[in-house]
């Protein structure tokens, strides 16, 4: 039976990353070597990371406007302590949004560094919605906000202007949708969500912006060697960044981001129009802003889950519990989702309002 893969991540890739991955690993290039096995110094491998650095920056719309992008280690999560440590000024300060449980684990780290300002944030609505009205200080070294909050189903619809540089962890809507990513500073996002599996990091850096915060950097931390070592300053996720690659040109062959955000917004418009037509069903998030990629809902009766769950398990749908900070259901809609999985998910939650 045909799997729908609605993970929040690690989660669904395209099946032809799955396939030339798994021909990799047996024999990579006509190397006699598995991309398992090869060494990062190798040409073969050299060349891999520089397609993908370069294709990350094409399809966002970087090339050759004074950004680099990296492939890193230790997730997003480690974005989080490298901003404040390359962007803060010794007795400086950091504005940032707190949109969720990902942006309050990012203000977390950065409170090591120095002042940090909470310009807004909506945790005493569980996050249900992302924050708007706010102020950013002029005077703050950056600005740090999370573009989709994975768990809580809500994302940025727009972008805040400032003189002062932008951070944003795109991990879960990064090549998703177009944006205007010349507002950005850094953008940071874990693979296992749009990109690849997990094990890599992209970062995207405006490399006019380091180098500026009078603070002494750990060698591992420092972006601006990562950019001087392309990405090899230590030996990288090669396996990762080998899928990673795959993606991004299954993404550039299918049309770039203008034509895989067509895709995801008539998935996305798909399940909440059912979600806001069945009486069975509501929405977690605040209608104005709900995630394309990530779909939060709830049964009004909660004893209807036990028939749910199974009509949606034998209809081969996988990964569709909620979060438990919100509980009820979380559909993960990401690039390589096909329409028919969310077609599929849509016709149980119908069976099921006939079905009681």
């Amino acid at each position: 039976m045909k799997k729908h893969n609605y993970s929040a991540g690690p989660c669904i890739l395209p099946q032809e990353v799955f396939e030339k991955s798994s021909q990799a690993i047996l024999d990579f290039n006509n190397s006699g070597l598995s991309i398992l096995e090869i060494s990062h110094r190798s040409k073969d491998f050299v060349a891999v990371m520089d397609e993908a650095r370069s294709l990350a920056l094409e399809l966002l719309g970087l090339e050759g406007k004074g950004y680099q992008a990296l492939f890193l280690a230790g997730g997003a999560s480690l974005e989080f302590l490298m901003v404040p440590y390359n962007l803060m000024k010794v007795n400086g300060k950091a504005a940032y949004l707190d949109s969720g449980t990902w942006a309050s684990a990012a203000i977390k780290e950065a409170k090591f560094f120095g002042e940090t300002v909470v310009v807004a944030s909506s945790k005493d609505q569980n996050y249900n919605n992302v924050p708007k009205g706010y102020s950013i200080p002029a005077d703050a070294d950056y600005f740090h906000c999370t573009s989709n909050n994975t768990i809580f189903g809500t994302q940025m619809k727009e972008i805040p202007t400032t003189n002062i540089p932008v951070v944003c962890d795109m991990s879960s809507d990064i090549f998703s949708r177009q944006l205007d990513f010349t507002k950005f500073d850094i953008i940071y996002a874990g693979a296992q969500k749009n990109m690849g599996p997990a094990g890599t990091t992209l970062v995207v850096v405006k490399e006019e912006i380091l180098g500026k915060n009078g603070r002494e950097i750990p060698s591992i931390l420092d972006y601006a060697k990562h950019i001087k070592a392309e990405s090899m300053y230590n030996t990288p996720a090669v396996f990762p960044v080998y899928a990673s690659l795959l993606t991004l040109q299954w993404l550039k062959n299918l049309g770039g981001i203008a034509a895989v955000e067509k895709l995801n917004n008539a998935k996305a418009n798909l399940l909440y129009t059912e979600i806001d037509r069945n009486p069975l069903f509501k929405g977690a998030a605040a209608v104005e802003d709900r995630s394309v990629m990530n779909a939060t809902f709830l049964l009004n009766n909660p004893e209807h889950a036990t028939v749910f769950d199974a009509m949606w398990k034998e209809a081969g749908i996988s990964g569709l519990p909620g979060h438990r900070s919100v509980g009820g259901y979380r559909a993960s809609m990401y690039n390589a989702m096909p329409i028919e999985s969310v077609q599929v998910l849509v016709d149980v939650m119908q069976a099921l309002e006939k079905a009681v």
